[in-house]
């Protein structure tokens, strides 16, 4: 199991009680938005925005910022912003791939704040494709184990979402991972839903091709370097190519 997929665990865990939820309503909404434009206001018809809804909604983000966001989306209000996605490499300790992927208005703004994010939290900048090749774009849905009094098993998982295009089911504690190919989300997505099971999440990932173990040391700095770059308005995403062993992770809780 990726370190990667592991700190995605704890920061879901942590959205629940963080006292910055307006910064990570702002990014659900940013998603929203984006969506929207790309494909269209309708969720019906446009799978991606369905999900970055359906994410909105689980994180509790209130239905009139979802509605005034489809409403920027469409044009019904003229606040909208020319949101674009942009990717920033670089690195942490023990020589960690670090790939950060914003949302921006504003290109300058946004690897202004990025670049002193990693450089004051001990990280560096890397070129543009030095990092980008360690990763692979990846279809990534997190299922709860427990669904009412139902435990799921993984082979329940694998039952259902094996002909939808899953590659792999990873186990991370209270949730399974399950990934397949990018354009294979939806489809993995669906069977879930068609086999009566609720998900957690529905998103394209960046999902290392290898992973860098760290120590406790290395992992401190690293999650707090993780931690300044997401405050920045415009990162959605940050990705990482670290292992953490379940020792460490424990003596870092």
């Amino acid at each position: 199991m990726s370190g990667h997929s592991k700190w995605a665990t704890i920061k879901r865990k942590k959205a629940l009680i963080d006292s910055k939820r307006s910064r990570a309503f702002a990014k659900y909404i940013k998603a929203i938005e984006v969506s929207a434009r790309n494909g269209g206001a309708d969720p019906d018809g446009n799978p991606t925005l369905y999900d970055a809804i359906q994410k909105a909604k689980k994180n509790s983000v209130p239905s009139d910022n979802i509605d005034r966001a489809l409403k920027r989306a469409s044009g019904q209000d003229e606040s909208s912003s020319n949101w674009e996605t942009i990717m920033y490499e670089g690195y942490g300790p023990g020589g960690v791939a670090l790939l950060v992927e914003c949302l921006s208005d504003n290109r300058n703004r946004a690897a202004s704040e990025v670049r002193v994010a990693i450089t004051r939290n001990g990280g560096t900048m890397a070129d543009p494709g030095s990092v980008s090749y360690l990763f692979n774009r990846k279809g990534v849905v997190i299922v709860k184990k427990t669904q009412g009094p139902v435990q799921l098993t993984e082979d329940q998982i694998l039952e259902a979402v094996l002909e939808a295009g899953a590659e792999e089911v990873n186990d991370l504690g209270d949730n399974f991972e399950v990934v397949s190919a990018a354009t294979d989300m939806v489809a993995v997505r669906t069977a879930l839903q068609n086999a009566g099971l609720d998900y957690e999440s529905a998103d394209v990932s960046f999902l290392p091709t290898m992973s860098i173990p760290v120590n406790a040391e290395d992992a401190k700095v690293l999650f707090e370097l993780i931690d300044a770059i997401e405050e920045c308005d415009d990162v959605q995403n940050v990705y990482g190519n670290f292992d953490v062993s379940e020792e460490v992770m424990a003596s870092l809780s």
